[in-house]
């Protein structure tokens, strides 16, 4: 599930497997302070954080080994598809998610590309339902304000 996980938002073979060995380094590491009444949930959140940091980190390098740009990646990871040329999305894309807090990239994965409720995503990151529209609705807004 993690090693899955970990694919479909990195979309390379060896930075996944990587990725998966991280998530269970990061288990052990804090297996003290972890609730683990749902082993499952704080594997896959685990797993989104690993590999959204990996791709956060991409901007100080610009090009991965694939040679993908991040602006690309975030546009894939996003849309839930492999980087098309829409060079204008993945702009947008980079203008949104440096203006607000990686926890935000998050959020919107989760909801937007995973598909889970509000609720879900409340109990994945910590947060209230409330706090959780709270932040998708500032991602809109810039959005919007972009758009104008």
């Amino acid at each position: 599930m993690v090693l899955r996980r970990c694919r479909q938002l990195l979309r390379d073979e060896e930075e996944a497997l990587d990725a998966c060995q991280d998530v269970f380094v990061r288990l052990i590491e804090r297996r003290q302070t972890l609730d683990a009444r749902y082993p499952s949930s704080l594997l896959y959140r685990i797993a989104t954080n690993v590999c959204l940091n990996r791709i956060r980190d991409r901007r100080r390098s610009p090009a991965s080994p694939s040679g993908e740009s991040e602006a690309e990646r975030i546009h894939a990871i996003a849309c839930a598809e492999p980087p098309a040329g829409n060079s204008d999305a993945r702009m947008l894309l980079d203008w949104l998610f440096n203006r607000h807090p990686e926890s935000s990239r998050t959020i919107a994965v989760l909801h937007y590309v995973d598909g889970l409720t509000l609720e879900q995503v409340a109990a994945e990151i910590g947060l209230s339902v409330s706090g959780v529209r709270k932040r998708l609705r500032r991602l809109r807004q810039s959005l919007m304000e972009m758009e104008r």
